[in-house]
């Protein structure tokens, strides 16, 4: 591009005499640019930051693959036959059996609450299965006891601890539902009643573990739940866990029926697939705002030909060509785009890591799931945004130059 051309469009973006209004447009349409680009990177950085901050604390307490079996009831025989063949797997890095039950749970006053009983073996170490030993606040995963007077050792969530008023040192009672029995006395089946030491309590970020999950040992699982011997199933770490699915669909194909592989995704699958349509949806709408600043480009470089017809007629008077009066306003809705979409691109970063590193908007996790509304800006989705905006700044440019390289130099002269 000619260094003349050049001049010349940077002449017609700025302010001078009668095309003041020209270069209030020229701002109103540069800030409909920043403004768009910036809102959306930071909604996308914040969809970006809901998914991954999900996934973080769902990990927590869930492993990334949970191998079960089909049938009646949730339970698993052969689990110790199993388990070898599960550890050849080359993805898997830890496997460990697991029991699921349910039970009602009383802190001694008039209140019980009912929760998910999770059966774990004792793991503290460097390659648990899940990032449950490193989430406690108070005690560990060893249910370590003080009385003689109990059943065992028992940690719960925090938010479940507090509801209860049991701490580490507290007798809870539970509830199980397996192990009634029929009391003639009174016509009725009794529950089964389970004393047990409250050694801990941790805290995952993450509501629905917090707030209704109870963990015992392996073994007192077992018994809680009425198995035997038997487990719920084996709950499996893997090096890389997007393969999951991969890896069970491998894993059930090895062992055949009745073993069925459930992974951390397909559990989720309908809240992740909410939120990557809310991103998307909010992308769309988000785009707008870009599309309406184009809009303005073109009434900008529409009013810009307008202003300057007889300038242009002179131009091409002198010699210049049709081609280099579109270039010149392709030029100016360029560097509209350009500069709008810099601006936006920095700001909304800016936000982004404010908003993230901040934590200013709270959230309810009863609701939400988790208590922050956080931020994740993804390079990906950047250059998506600015491409797009860019894309779309030159687009808009096209009309008014095609217009303004039409004009015929002697009517563009006689203009008034």
């Amino acid at each position: 591009m000619r260094r003349l051309e050049v001049a010349i469009a940077a002449r017609y973006l700025r302010s001078r005499g009668s095309t003041r209004m020209v270069s209030l447009i020229t701002f109103i349409a540069t800030s409909g640019v920043t403004v768009g680009v910036m809102a959306l990177i930071v909604v996308l950085g914040v969809m970006n930051g809901l998914q991954h901050d999900l996934r973080e604390k769902i990990l927590v307490a869930s492993p990334h693959l949970r191998l079960l079996t089909f049938g009646e009831g949730l339970r698993m025989d052969a689990w110790r036959e199993v388990l070898p063949r599960v550890r050849q797997e080359t993805a898997v890095v830890a496997v460990a059996p697991f029991v699921l039950s349910q039970g009602l749970l009383s802190g001694g006053h008039d209140y019980a609450e009912g929760a998910y009983v999770l059966g774990i073996e004792p793991d503290t170490g460097d390659v648990a299965v899940t990032r449950l030993p490193g989430a406690f606040v108070r005690g560990d995963l060893t249910f370590t006891t003080t009385r003689d007077d109990v059943d065992g050792g028992i940690v719960l969530g925090s938010r479940l601890a507090e509801r209860l008023m049991a701490f580490p040192g507290a007798m809870v009672t539970v509830i199980a539902p397996a192990g009634s029995r029929f009391n003639s006395a009174v016509g009725a089946f009794v529950p089964k009643y389970w004393q047990f030491e409250v050694t801990g309590y941790f805290e995952t970020g993450m509501y629905e573990y917090d707030n209704g999950y109870a963990v015992l040992p392996l073994a007192a699982a077992q018994a809680f739940a009425g198995l035997g011997d038997a487990v719920t199933g084996l709950e499996l770490r893997l090096r890389d866990p997007t393969q999951a699915p991969l890896v069970g669909r491998r894993l059930e194909e090895a062992l055949g029926y009745p073993y069925r592989a459930l992974d951390w995704q397909t559990q989720n699958a309908s809240l992740f697939s909410a939120l990557q349509l809310e991103k998307l949806a909010m992308g769309l709408i988000l785009l707008l705002i870009v599309v309406v600043a184009a809009f303005n480009i073109v009434s900008t470089l529409t009013m810009v030909v307008t202003d300057k017809t007889r300038e242009i007629g002179i131009l091409r008077a002198m010699g210049l060509s049709a081609a280099g009066i579109r270039r010149i306003f392709v030029l100016q809705g360029a560097v509209i785009g350009v500069v709008g979409t810099a601006l936006g691109s920095g700001l909304g970063l800016a936000v982004a890591r404010f908003v993230d590193r901040s934590q200013l908007i709270r959230l309810d996790p009863t609701v939400y799931f988790i208590d922050r509304l956080p931020v994740r800006v993804d390079p990906v989705d950047v250059a998506i945004v600015v491409l797009a905006s860019l894309v779309v700044a030159v687009v808009a440019t096209l009309h008014p130059a095609r217009r303004a390289a039409l004009l015929h130099p002697v009517d563009a002269i006689r203009h008034e």
